[in-house]
């Protein structure tokens, strides 16, 4: 069957009327307490989170991502008395991952926005007095790349940069949550499961689990997987080509045990639910880094460092293999180099005309009109994502990062 390439797809197509009034702005006061909209064969049930196992087969493997969110923002007074705003996105290339680069004492060089970069004269080094722990924290700039500002952050105690982010930053609110972090943002917007410093927004749909969500899974022999995908800022980047071929999509860190894939590839012929889109995008993402190995073996590219582009799976499409085989090759390939863990970066674009490798189903919250979310969502469920939304606009769910949630079984 011929399907058109995503890039011709028109971002258009993937709107719909989001009332302000239906934008959760707090999270509710239990965790799984949220509604939940269970979509399966083109039907549509109502439950709420706390009871979701009843909704999965016996024997699934549900896949988490355990990254934590970090708090990224730092604010530094100038004598002045202005305030700059230092947006920590991701770390410089010079670090082989997002974990050692966490882990740094006494200096970092990161990737950031700054807000009020204009006022900031160049050679003039911020400071910020953490009185906690008596550190002081200096800020330089360093230079100006096309979409951020690269500086180094340094200070005078041997913490690690994390704990320096914990004592000093904010946690960072999606962008259409117009109010600042108050403490109970703190907890709300981290899974109970995270783990991994690394992330600037929560892998949104596991804020609904709960101790007792994971025993009941536990109960009907569900199990659960944990992998690493580190979301970066432009999980909220608008899509603004009229055209998909004209938006690049955002590059993510993926960090994944050898443990996790020999799982994976145990569970194969079971449900693969993930959880979340980021979850989903790595799993799919670890089939299209099998697939290349036997290409990327005649190139002299270093093969995961190359990671999977957002238009890989569509020009490989006819060197498709097995999942299997994939997930295998994938495990070789990492036991020859004796890595214990896989690192990488991916860009995967997941839009109609893409067809799920290893999941069967997502557990996601209800995502931005025209956003590479939607994208995600059509292509597993097709055009039946307008019912979802429509049914969950009518029957007044809670939208975007603190809102509900839906688990959509995909159309094969």
């Amino acid at each position: 069957v011929f399907t058109m390439h995503p890039k011709y797809l028109s971002i258009k197509d993937f709107t719909y009327h989001l009332p302000e009034e239906k934008i959760a702005y707090h999270p509710l006061a239990e965790r799984d307490s949220s509604k939940l909209l269970v979509y399966q064969n083109g039907t549509i049930q109502e439950s709420i989170y706390r009871n979701i196992a009843e909704y999965i087969p016996a024997d699934s493997l549900l896949v988490f991502n355990n990254t934590k969110v970090i708090e990224a923002r730092l604010l530094f007074q100038k004598p002045s008395g202005g305030v700059i705003e230092i947006f920590c996105l991701e770390p410089h290339e010079q670090y082989t991952d997002i974990t050692s680069a966490m882990l740094q004492p006494k200096n970092v060089l990161w990737k950031c926005l700054i807000g009020g970069a204009s006022k900031w004269k160049r050679g003039q080094v911020l400071e910020k007095r953490i009185d906690l722990t008596n550190t002081i924290l200096q800020c330089r700039f360093i230079e100006r790349k096309t979409d951020c500002f690269v500086v180094e952050l340094s200070w005078d105690t041997s913490l690690s940069f994390a704990e320096i982010l914990h004592q000093a930053g904010a946690i960072p609110l999606p962008p259409y949550i117009k109010r600042d972090a108050d403490e109970t943002d703190t907890e709300r917007y981290q899974t109970v499961y995270a783990k991994q410093n690394g992330s600037v927004a929560a892998p949104t749909a596991g804020l609904h689990f709960t101790p007792e969500i994971f025993s009941r899974l536990k109960e009907k022999n569900i199990q659960t997987g944990f992998v690493t995908l580190h979301v970066g800022a432009g999980t909220f980047k608008p899509v603004n080509a009229a055209i998909m071929e004209n938006h690049e999509m955002h590059a993510e860190y993926i960090d994944v045990t050898i443990e996790f894939i020999e799982n994976l590839i145990l569970n194969l012929n079971n449900t693969i639910v993930a959880v979340g889109t980021t979850s989903l995008r790595t799993i799919e993402s670890l089939y299209w880094m099998g697939v290349k190995l036997p290409i990327a073996i005649g190139t002299r590219v270093s093969y995961p460092e190359s990671g999977v582009s957002q238009w890989e799976p569509y020009e490989n499409a006819d060197k498709a293999i097995s999942e299997t085989d994939a997930l295998n090759d994938l495990l070789k390939w990492m036991k020859k180099n004796k890595l214990n863990r896989l690192v990488g970066k991916t860009q995967i674009l997941i839009a109609p005309g893409y067809k799920a490798k290893i999941a069967n189903a997502l557990i996601t919250n209800f995502h931005q009109p025209q956003s590479t979310l939607l994208l995600l969502v059509s292509a597993l469920i097709g055009e039946d994502w307008k019912d979802v939304y429509e049914f969950a606009l009518e029957n007044n769910y809670r939208f975007l990062s603190y809102g509900d949630g839906n688990l959509l079984f995909f159309n094969r």
